[in-house]
């Protein structure tokens, strides 16, 4: 009797067994919800790398001591211009120097990556104003991202067989060909102006100081 109001007394566990099935079932959610988050992460982390990388692009810009991790004025000025967030119409050049004096510190003259991005958010409220603030700053971003400075004012050398032809001081003819030397290098004066030989007893002979020559040499 004593065995069975022991036994009676013990609890009962009224939780239902866990199938067979359900630890796999929990492997399989808990490794979807850890893709799902990867994936989240890794688009956020490639996002502000882009930005980062415009930013150091710009940064450096015409500064060969320039470390790409602060931006001065007239760079900021260049980015916003290349990668048009100057539109003419809700951002001007006078937005954007407003908006660098206000974000840089009063005694700095130049701009970190952050402050870089607080003065974006400052000029998405601008640039995209029927958008929210999120919004405008994602589209502000899509603007620069993965953007490089424009270089203006370099020509490129066009190489063609006219062009050669015409460079070619080989085959100059006339007064053209008289301006050069054999070596193709420009005389100058001298080969543009019409020099007088008055040496000799008789101007521009050719053959002037040969005479003693001929003469003493049929002696």
């Amino acid at each position: 009797m004593a065995d069975n109001k022991a036994k009676s007394t013990k609890p009962v566990n009224k939780t239902p067994p866990k199938s067979p099935s359900d630890p796999a079932k929990d492997r399989a959610a808990k490794r979807l919800s850890y893709d799902l988050n990867s994936s989240h992460e890794g688009a956020m982390a490639g996002e502000i790398s882009a930005l980062e990388e415009a930013f150091r692009k710009f940064a450096i810009h015409g500064d060969t001591r320039a470390t790409g991790k602060e931006m001065h004025g007239k760079n900021w000025s260049k980015l916003c211009k290349d990668c048009h967030v100057i539109d003419g119409k809700n951002v001007t050049v006078t937005d954007v120097d407003i908006v660098f004096s206000k974000i840089k510190g009063k005694s700095s003259r130049t701009i970190t990556f952050d402050q870089f991005k607080e003065a974006l958010q400052e000029l998405s409220k601008k640039r995209f104003k029927d958008k929210s603030d999120e919004e405008a700053v994602q589209e502000i971003y899509k603007l620069i991202e993965g953007k490089a400075p424009i270089i203006s004012g370099v020509t490129k050398a066009i190489s063609s067989p006219t062009v050669s032809r015409l460079t070619d001081t080989s085959k100059f003819t006339g007064s053209h060909k008289e301006r050069f030397d054999p070596s193709g290098k420009g005389k100058g004066k001298a080969g543009r102006e019409d020099l007088v030989d008055a040496s000799g007893y008789v101007s521009g002979y050719k053959h002037a100081g040969t005479y003693d020559h001929k003469v003493q040499g049929s002696k």
